[in-house]
């Protein structure tokens, strides 16, 4: 009994910790076994609070595991973790010391197999569906003939090239390309940038707006193709305002832009078909339009024509429209004297009546009847009233008549002011005044003289002063002055003639 009582209690001898440092020797232990693991299951909880980080929960049929995703890496994954979705996370476990338990910080997300990519595609198809970005209704129209298009693709592929060789084989336009990742995580910010950029631009810009959009990939598997059935992408096409084309995979690939595009190509190739039609088609059939346009009027005018020629020989000669008034007016001219003898004969029948009713004190009733009414109408004239408005009258013509007077002098003086400044500019601009200053002007026979060789040879001169003109001969003194005589000197201002 007593050794009983001597031996320790099991772990009295176990060393003892704090429980900060057993959980930091469990977080050693558990990094250090799983620093980085793949865990597959199906998301339970998420939890999304403000701080922009990711919370959420994988489980299974007899277990559940916390896992968390940092904000950072939480805006770089490819598929965006939904409720009851089977994923593959890739990270490393560790614990959390505040709640006594371990989680999973992760840093990929992937979808857990094909099937279940599937399932994810379907539910957000759904949903976007009932949203209203697949209607119908609202789908554009492709223009026919576009100017500019705008392609969204990878400027390294095949995918353009093809693109740019159909086109040119069809009918070539300018073509805008705007270069995107076309899978990975950088495809569907890209892509959802590249078609709101073509949207922004300006149709009369320095760089123009495209008229239609392609969205372009070549084939690929489902994980390749994701970002095109990304929400963002599936928005921005369904918000353009340009008619919008998808062409993204082969035939038998689906993307989820191609129920928000306007219109869906089976292939990049494809889709430059949809685009523009063959100019040589359009020539061909111009020239049909033409063909059928010419024929349909030269047939119009033959038909009028035969009409015309129909109708012409159905009409009556003019000579026989005529013979019916020709023959109504002779007989009219034949029982025009008769008519006149018998209107005469009956007016001077019905003057015999009347003139046998007239009486003498029939004409004085008449005429006294006539004299009653003529006293009532003067009795019932006014004289003053006609000469205040005699004398109205006369006072309006009189202002009238001193208005058109005022005017008249008006008028008169104005064009006399006019006429005296008109006289006064002719008089300083005329050369008589400076006649008037001493200056003379040689006048030849037929025009003025301005040199002393045409003064030589003139047959006769005339030389015109401000009061007259004084004719001279060129072989002597002027008439009317004596020949003889000492001839005076020149004075400033006067001068010979040579």
């Amino acid at each position: 009994m007593s050794d009983l009582i001597d031996d320790p209690l099991p772990g009295e001898n176990a060393p003892e910790f704090t429980v900060s440092e057993l959980s930091g020797a469990v977080k050693r232990v558990i990094e250090g076994e799983f620093g980085f693991v793949r865990v597959r299951g199906e998301l339970g909880r998420v939890s999304r609070p403000r701080s922009g980080h990711v919370y959420l929960d994988l489980k299974d049929e007899r277990s559940v595991l916390a896992g968390v995703i940092w904000k950072g890496n939480a805006a770089r994954l490819t598929i965006q973790p939904e409720e009851g979705t089977e994923v593959v996370a890739t990270g490393r476990l560790t614990t959390f010391a505040g709640q006594s338990r371990y989680q999973i910080v992760i840093d990929s997300l992937k979808p857990a197999g094909a099937g279940a990519l599937m399932a994810l595609l379907e539910a957000r198809r759904k949903a976007l569906a009932a949203e209203g970005l697949f209607a119908e209704e609202s789908k554009r129209a492709l223009p026919y003939l576009p100017e500019v298009i705008g392609v969204v693709t990878s400027p390294s592929g095949a995918v353009i090239r093809d693109i740019l060789h159909r086109l040119r084989d069809r009918f070539p336009r300018k073509v805008l390309i705007w270069p995107v990742a076309v899978q990975g995580e950088a495809c569907a910010p890209e892509v959802a940038r590249a078609i709101a950029g073509f949207n922004r631009l300006t149709p009369d810009g320095a760089l123009p707006r495209p008229d239609l959009i392609i969205v372009a990939r070549g084939g690929g598997s489902v994980e390749d193709l994701w970002g095109f059935n990304e929400e963002v992408v599936v928005r921005a096409a369904a918000a353009s305002e340009i008619p919008l084309i998808s062409a993204v995979g082969h035939e038998t690939d689906t993307t989820l832009i191609d129920y928000a595009a306007d219109k869906r190509a089976p292939t990049p190739t494809a889709a430059a078909e949809l685009a523009v039609p063959v100019r040589l088609d359009l020539l061909a059939w111009l020239d049909g339009q033409g063909a059928r346009l010419s024929h349909a009027l030269s047939r119009s005018l033959g038909d009028r024509r035969q009409r015309l020629r129909d109708l012409s020989r159905a009409l009556p000669r003019p000579d026989t429209l005529l013979d019916g008034p020709r023959q109504r007016l002779d007989a009219l001219t034949d029982a025009l004297p008769a008519a006149l003898t018998r209107s005469v004969q009956l007016r001077r029948v019905r003057l015999y009546e009347q003139s046998g009713i007239l009486r003498p004190a029939l004409l004085r009733s008449a005429v006294s009847g006539h004299r009653r009414a003529l006293r009532d109408l003067s009795a019932r004239l006014n004289v003053a009233a006609i000469q205040r408005d005699i004398a109205r009258k006369r006072a309006d013509t009189q202002s009238l008549a001193r208005r058109l007077s005022d005017a008249g002098q008006r008028q008169t003086t104005r064009w006399r002011d006019r006429i005296d400044g008109l006289e006064r500019l002719m008089s300083s601009m005329s050369y008589k005044a400076t006649l008037r200053r001493g200056y003379a002007v040689v006048h030849g026979p037929d025009t003025v003289v301005t040199s002393r060789a045409e003064a030589q040879s003139a047959a006769a001169l005339e030389i015109e002063f401000a009061d007259g003109r004084l004719p001279v001969s060129t072989t002597g003194p002027a008439r009317g002055k004596p020949a003889s005589g000492k001839a005076k000197p020149e004075t400033p201002g006067q001068g010979s003639l040579f």
